[in-house]
């Protein structure tokens, strides 16, 4: 009989015990062990059932046991310390405030299609969205203005399990918004905060969630509301499903949605800061909301919303870059296009490379880097990759003048580093390494912790790795329907005492996840020897529509099936937060064999070193400005080197993968004269946190993005909104005018000379040796004065900059490693024609070359990324 009312009943929380409420109610408890124990404590094994999740566990927690705690002092006393220690985070001010915001507004808006920030909240699939929630965390402790905008998954991302035949299969949980750390957001007059919006020339509304990730709001937006259609209710279902229609619906979303719904939470953050190409369109939103609101033109709306755009590029290459066909985008944004008075040919023009060309498809990251004028990528080598990549869009400048910088990722350290060795370092670094992650006097004091304690820490963190893959291995069998005898064995794998390697990360091929098994008896040979074991642990999860790494995740396993190698080698199904915080603190060694240069940074890597991990990893991403020539930090797969032919590169990284893994770091894992632990395996863990951990943490990230990109973006929109947009018109009408006068520049005359003599020859003289062999020569120390004509065609000087372009020569002539230095202009102009002398000084030894080039300035663009352009000749 089916009932006619549906209600339910959840436990009367104890007065005793209502900051728990308080409590569950903000991600905070992600990173503060103390209050993960308050939960665990309750009922441990209903804690590990709730995906500690604790709003779900609060639900369903037996009344008699909240009122046996009612009467349990200590535990009440540490509620009440953890519940005190929230609300004094909350209040302390900032030290990071911005001048001029001063509204009550946050300065800045965080954009991701995902944010990983705790196994309650499943809305990510791996690094991008992991890196999302560790920004906010690190906003948090460092009291940045921020908040987060973003999609609420009803599925979230999938759930990962395998047939008997070992292919990946994907599940999709059904989540209840109301039973997880989230409340419903409201309007500044107190009402349920609802978005509206169209994709096309259809209605789509949104409502919106909120959770509380410490001080940061993050705003999540939900359509699975009855007054959308079924098609528009499922644009957030689920995190990268649908086709490539749905996925334009989640980004149109995700950035016209989310800018609007700033709007309808009276959150007017100047600056966005757009985390991958998914969120492009929150820059056209702006530009439009500034054309209605303010009556701007398109050029200076976009002048200004651009100059408080910042862009984070995170995929290093062309194919991982969303990009929609001209018929997709001429049917969903056509309108908006006419609503801000833009040809479609026009609109389009601002997501191609090559303007002109009519067919080639709108992409999202040219989209975000025209309408940015801060851009980086994540790594060094991926800043240098991307420079490269997009340097069609800037074709005149040199490939090192792209502008597009580097910011390196990082791990937010209280989050990912296990308890065993988070006590050891309260107690050798007191408090310091949670609150102060970015000073080397932070780390710096673990030099002062004694082999024997960091080892054993290390070795507790591996025990409980074993029994983590035995559980789930029993689990993952019993699912299969696994025999007595088969889960018996289980409860043998692994060795706690043996040489742990892990591998975990997205199963894309050119993550090589199957590299080692190329040479099966060397694998063979290495997981066989009882004198020296060496063990295993493998993680990850392809994409629902990749089946290459569906078939490469196959043979993988299958491999780990056969009789030799199933003892000591494992697959863990449903790679998540959970399964990766054992595994980046149990291991030994954290391998990763990407093919460089594929991987933008890797911060799995990051997470595993701040647990005393050793890396071994080919140069790519952050292990390319991280490791030493010397090894001291970990080991590498090569010497960076760039290859053509990607089965050579395979072959020769394979070779040199076995001959470090069996000459040294099997070795020294078991050198251990005199005692247990491996004195110069420890040294290597110890100097690796004095060296790194200052440096790949998510605070010192969040600090660099706030000094170089935060600030100067909301300066820099500020001053164009000054005297009634008046700076933001006359900056429009100065781009166009350079736009047209520009082509009339000329530079030529240039000349160099040291003491009153000619510097070298012309580059390309027909005689070129002759010429060589007469240049004249210079010391350290020396200086060059160099001089040129400009013709300025009407451009007044303080319009022009123009530089010594300068550098030591390559083995093809090209200037590498270039330096500028300014010219200023001298004398009087003549028939248009301007004299600029400079000075460049000699400063190391070598060939070096120069030239001169101009490009238009202007004090109110916040950096050169015009794309104007004249050479010396």
């Amino acid at each position: 009989m089916q009932p006619l009312r549906i209600f339910n009943i959840v436990p009367k929380i104890p007065a005793e015990l209502q900051p728990l409420h308080k409590l569950a109610r903000n991600y905070w408890f992600v990173w503060n062990q103390p209050i993960t124990n308050l939960f665990r404590d309750i009922d441990p094994i209903l804690w590990e059932d709730s995906y500690y999740n604790p709003v779900w566990f609060l639900n369903h927690v037996p009344q008699s046991r909240f009122t046996e705690l009612s009467r349990d002092q200590g535990y009440i006393e540490r509620l009440n310390s953890a519940s005190a220690q929230l609300d004094s985070h909350l209040q302390e001010k900032s030290a990071y405030a911005i001048h001029g915001n001063d509204d009550g507004n946050p300065a800045v808006a965080y954009f991701s299609l995902e944010f990983g920030v705790g196994l309650c909240l499943p809305i990510y699939s791996g690094g991008l969205g992991i890196l999302a929630g560790d920004h906010l965390k690190s906003a948090s402790d460092l009291n940045i203005p921020l908040v987060g905008m973003g999609l609420l998954y009803r599925n979230g991302y999938f759930r990962q399990y395998m047939t008997p035949d070992n292919w990946q299969q994907e599940r999709y949980p059904d989540y209840d918004f109301e039973q997880m750390p989230l409340k419903r957001a409201t309007t500044p007059d107190g009402q349920n905060a609802v978005v509206r919006l169209a994709i096309g020339d259809r209605p789509l509304a949104a409502q919106i969630w909120e959770a509380s990730v410490g001080r940061i709001r993050l705003y999540l937006l939900d359509t699975n509301i009855p007054e959308n259609p079924e098609d528009f209710r499922a644009i957030t279902a689920r995190l990268y499903g649908g086709d490539n229609e749905m996925r334009i619906w989640q980004e149109i979303l995700l950035g016209i949605g989310g800018v609007k719904a700033l709007g309808v939470l009276g959150q007017d953050a100047r600056v966005i800061h757009m985390n991958e190409g998914h969120s492009a369109f929150a820059a056209l939103e702006r530009v439009r909301t500034l054309m209605t609101t303010h009556q701007l033109t398109f050029e200076a709306a976009a002048e200004l919303a651009a100059a408080g755009s910042v862009f984070t590029t995170h995929t290093p290459v062309p194919a991982g870059n969303d990009r929609f066909s001209p018929d997709l985008m001429y049917k969903y944004l056509n309108k908006y296009a006419q609503d801000m008075g833009l040809a479609f040919k026009v609109f389009m023009a601002l997501g191609r490379e090559d303007p002109y060309n009519d067919s080639e498809p709108f992409c999202m990251t040219v989209l975000a880097l025209r309408l940015s004028r801060f851009n980086n990528g994540v790594s060094k080598l991926h800043g240098k990759v991307s420079r490269r990549m997009w340097h069609k869009i800037w074709n005149q400048f040199p490939e090192d003048d792209v502008p597009i910088g580097s910011i390196t990722n990082g791990v937010h350290v209280p989050t990912w580093v296990a308890p065993d060795m988070a006590a050891l370092y309260d107690h050798y670094m007191g408090s310091c390494w949670r609150v102060e992650q970015s000073k080397q006097q932070t780390w710096a004091k673990v030099a002062a912790i004694p082999e024997a304690d960091i080892w054993r820490a290390h070795e507790r963190q591996r025990a409980a790795l074993v029994n983590f893959v035995r559980e789930r291995m029993k689990k993952q069998s019993m699912a299969r329907g696994a025999r007595p005898a088969e889960l018996q064995m289980i409860s043998s794998i692994f060795d706690p005492q043996a040489l742990t390697i892990g591998f975990a990360r997205r199963f894309a091929t050119y993550k090589r996840a199957n590299m080692l098994l190329q040479d099966k008896e060397a694998l063979r040979r290495i997981v066989t020897n009882a004198e020296r074991p060496v063990q295993f642990v493998f993680a990850g999860k392809a994409h629902p529509h990749d089946n290459g790494g569906k078939q490469l995740m196959k043979e993988i396993i299958n491999t780990f099936n056969e009789p030799d190698f199933r003892p000591r080698m494992v697959f863990l199904e449903d790679y998540d937060m959970e399964v990766a915080s054992y595994m980046i603190s149990g291991c030994d060694i954290w391998l990763n064999n990407p093919r460089r240069p594929l991987e933008a940074c890797g911060t799995s890597g990051m997470k595993a070193m701040f647990n005393g991990v050793l890396q071994f990893s080919t140069l790519d991403g952050w292990w390319d400005e991280a490791w030493k020539p010397n090894n001291s930090l970990g080991w590498a797969i090569g010497k960076g080197e760039d290859y053509d032919d990607w089965d050579y590169q395979d072959q020769v990284e394979l070779q040199t993968l076995y001959t470090i893994l069996e000459k040294d770091i099997i070795p020294e894992f078991y050198d251990r004269p005199g005692g247990l632990v491996p004195a110069s395996w420890v040294a290597r863990m110890k100097q690796a946190l004095i060296e790194l951990g200052p440096r790949f943490n998510s605070d010192r990230m969040v600090e660099d993005y706030f000094n170089t990109a935060y600030v100067k973006a909301f300066q820099s929109s500020l001053a164009l909104a000054g005297d009634n947009f008046e700076a933001s018109h006359e900056l429009s009408r100065w781009r166009m005018d350079m736009l047209t006068r520009w082509s009339g520049v000329q530079v030529n005359n240039v000349h160099g000379e040291h003491l009153g003599q000619p510097l070298g020859c012309p580059a390309g003289t027909p005689d070129a040796k002759s010429c060589e062999s007469g240049q004249k020569q210079l010391y350290v120390g020396d200086s060059v004065k160099v001089s040129a004509n400009v013709f300025m065609n009407e451009i007044p000087t303080e319009h022009m900059q123009v530089e010594i372009y300068y550098g030591r020569l390559g083995q093809d002539n090209n200037i590498q490693n270039r330096e500028t230095t300014a010219m200023r202009p001298e004398g009087e102009m003549r028939d248009g024609w301007q004299t600029y002398v400079g000075e460049m000084p000699a400063e190391d030894t070598g060939r070096y070359g120069f030239s001169v080039r101009a490009l238009p300035r202007h004090p109110l663009l916040p950096n050169q990324n015009f794309g104007l352009i004249r050479w010396g000749s």
